[in-house]
């Protein structure tokens, strides 16, 4: 996918005015290449370490687990809230796997040697296996430490191998701990939030490729075709819900499109969204972001963010010459170009996590 932005005038001539694009910024960033991942390994530098303000979801047995945030999980304590500080870590490690020799790359080299060592993972493994925390973190937070887990063991580095083996305890854990809850899942959870249960397996099916775990991923795959392969019409017309970042029914589509071939999955992907266009009609208006302060409402930046890249994925499951892969690619750059000027930091609220998401969507495979 070319995630080049659009200029402004071209969007609107392609796709009709938007207010979407009514309070974008005169000027938009490069989107692309090392100068963007420069911005966003920069937003994850200024929080992996930085404590407050934070929004911990701890369960507490007694007086003693009254602790600060550093103490409790002293690998993954900023940034806001736990998940935000894994995958802020998995944007650093990415970043400087695709440009190690760029200016920011000692910076995050620090920051990732500071957080990923034995004993601040030994204090995570411990806080995770202490009772009455079995949801902790489950499935969004625990699917994206799988994902650092993936992304360091792709890393040809000699530090990377060394945070790798750190993490491995953690890893091991948490892929534990899914594997005992996904059989025990009758329903899917079909939120636009951390709930949901769609994107999760599909991080977790990536990890298993690169961790070589054939049994998780069978599992993976047994229940996403349980959970999804019978589902017709999804309601995208009710989408987005005020707080999404993440879309039901795209992250179910982006899901499938792992799980089956392309000739399934192009079937089946017919009767799940019908409402997909054939050729280059304009498709699926990006999401409005009313209040960039407020943490819930900035959720919707995501959102268009994460579209962006589910959009592409989809594309890439069909194959080559099927009819609606045009319409989706349009649209997926169409979204690329609302939401990447917005990831500045500007706001907290959605400098702590959205820059995750931006890195993720420019360096998705083609």
């Amino acid at each position: 996918m070319n995630c080049k932005l659009f200029p402004a005038v071209v969007v609107a001539m392609l796709f009709g005015p938007s207010a979407a694009l009514a309070n974008a910024p005169e000027t938009a960033p490069a989107a692309t290449g090392m100068d963007a991942a420069a911005r966003f390994v920069a937003l994850a530098l200024a929080c992996v370490h930085q404590e407050y303000p934070n929004k911990i979801a701890h369960n507490m047995n007694a007086d003693s687990d009254v602790q600060p945030p550093r103490l409790l999980t002293p690998a993954f304590f900023g940034c806001y809230d736990w998940h935000s500080a894994v995958h802020g870590h998995w944007l650093m490690a990415r970043a400087v796997r695709r440009w190690p020799a760029a200016s920011f790359a000692p910076a995050a080299r620090a920051a990732l040697g500071r957080s990923l060592t034995a004993d601040r993972v030994a204090a995570e493994v411990q806080y995770l296996q202490t009772a009455g925390r079995a949801s902790f973190e489950r499935p969004y937070g625990l699917a994206w430490l799988l994902a650092l887990a993936a992304e360091l063991r792709q890393w040809d580095d000699p530090d990377a191998r060394q945070w790798a083996a750190n993490l491995e305890p953690l890893e091991l854990a948490v892929s534990t701990r899914l594997a005992q809850w996904l059989p025990k899942l009758r329903y899917p959870v079909r939120s636009g939030e951390h709930s949901q249960t769609a994107f999760a397996l599909g991080l977790i099916w990536d990890w298993t490729h690169v961790r070589d775990q054939p049994k998780m991923r069978q599992l993976v795959a047994e229940r996403a075709r349980e959970f999804y392969h019978a589902d017709r019409k999804c309601p995208l017309s009710y989408e987005p819900s005020g707080e999404d970042f993440l879309s039901p029914c795209l992250a179910e589509a982006d899901l499938m499109r792992r799980v089956l071939a392309a000739p399934e999955y192009a079937r089946w992907l017919s009767a799940f969204l019908p409402q997909v266009p054939r050729g280059m009609k304009p498709w699926l208006d990006p999401a409005i972001v009313t209040d960039r302060e407020d943490p819930k409402l900035a959720h919707l930046d995501g959102l268009n963010l994460s579209r962006a890249w589910m959009l592409a994925g989809i594309a890439a499951g069909l194959p080559p010459r099927d009819a609606r892969v045009a319409a989706l690619r349009r649209s997926s750059e169409f979204h690329a170009s609302v939401a990447l000027p917005w990831v500045t930091g500007e706001h907290y609220s959605g400098g702590h996590w959205l820059g995750t998401f931006a890195l993720y969507l420019v360096t998705m495979p083609p």
